[in-house]
């Protein structure tokens, strides 16, 4: 009975499923509550995209390495940068010896000359290499050595209300540095810590202020918002109105909109989706 009726569903009243007019459903099949709920679980149990099941299982076979390491030793944070990100590079003794053999020749052979000149083109061009990735090194230990003093009280406890408001311009303050610079750095490295592995852009978020006037992180707000929508109750969900109320009443003034706002990039579905019956 209820694979059937679930089947009469998605053929006749897809539409009316998807958008969880669950009333209009029952009317019209004239289906008890319970029959309804019957229904709608067999049909939750299927997958919608069975393809995608190859590429998940492909997905968890991707490992992240992260760029750099910070971990505690005594209550003090220590950085290092993976040894992925600071190869030991250095110019091989046998080209430089060559370079000295075709020196010594150059004053009598036009060939050990011309020799002589490309040599040393190449060898001024692995030394600049080897400058501009230690360069770059210290570019990336600077950024990331920032950023782990600018959110100390998170690297030390792993608690996500720790996290300070943080923008780029914040970072690029601290370090001398482009905007466009610490971008580069926060939107492509990984740091492993003592609470997981994130993605630099992980730590950054707007500031927002209490009604004490205390800034806090934008993080801390949505972390209150996914921990009210999961403990609210199913059958009448919480609206974004409501949500904001919540806020208000815990000393965050923020609009009904920047709460839709803040609900859609934790990807979590406006109320009447989240309806269950």
């Amino acid at each position: 009975m209820a694979r059937h009726t679930a089947l009469t569903i998605l053929e006749d009243y897809f539409d009316e499923f998807t958008k969880k007019h669950y009333a209009r459903i029952a009317q019209k099949l004239e289906l008890t509550e319970d029959d309804l709920k019957d229904a709608i679980d067999q049909i939750i149990k299927l997958n919608p995209k069975p393809g995608n099941s190859m590429k998940e299982a492909q997905k968890d076979m991707s490992v992240i390495t992260p760029d750099f390491v910070i971990f505690e030793n005594e209550g003090k944070l220590e950085l290092t940068l993976n040894s992925r990100n600071a190869p030991d590079l250095k110019v091989s003794k046998g080209y430089e010896n060559m370079m000295r053999g075709y020196a010594e020749g150059a004053h009598q052979s036009k060939s050990d000359k011309e020799a002589l000149t490309f040599i040393k083109q190449k060898l001024d061009s692995a030394k600049w290499f080897i400058d501009a990735i230690k360069q770059r090194q210290n570019t990336l230990f600077i950024t990331m050595s920032a950023i782990m003093d600018y959110q100390r009280q998170y690297f030390l406890t792993g608690d996500e209300t720790k996290l300070r408001p943080m923008i780029l311009k914040d970072i690029a303050d601290l370090v001398g540095m482009d905007i466009s610079t610490i971008s580069r750095v926060a939107n492509s490295k990984y740091v492993q810590t003592n609470f997981g592995v994130f993605a630099l852009k992980y730590f950054f978020s707007e500031s927002l202020s209490t009604d004490s006037g205390e800034e806090v992180s934008s993080r801390e707000v949505k972390k209150i918002l996914s921990e009210a929508i999961e403990n609210e109750k199913k059958k009448k969900p919480l609206t974004d109105d409501r949500l904001a109320e919540l806020l208000k009443e815990n000393g965050y003034n923020i609009a009904r909109r920047t709460v839709a706002k803040y609900r859609e990039q934790l990807n979590i579905p406006v109320a009447r989706l989240r309806k269950e019956l």
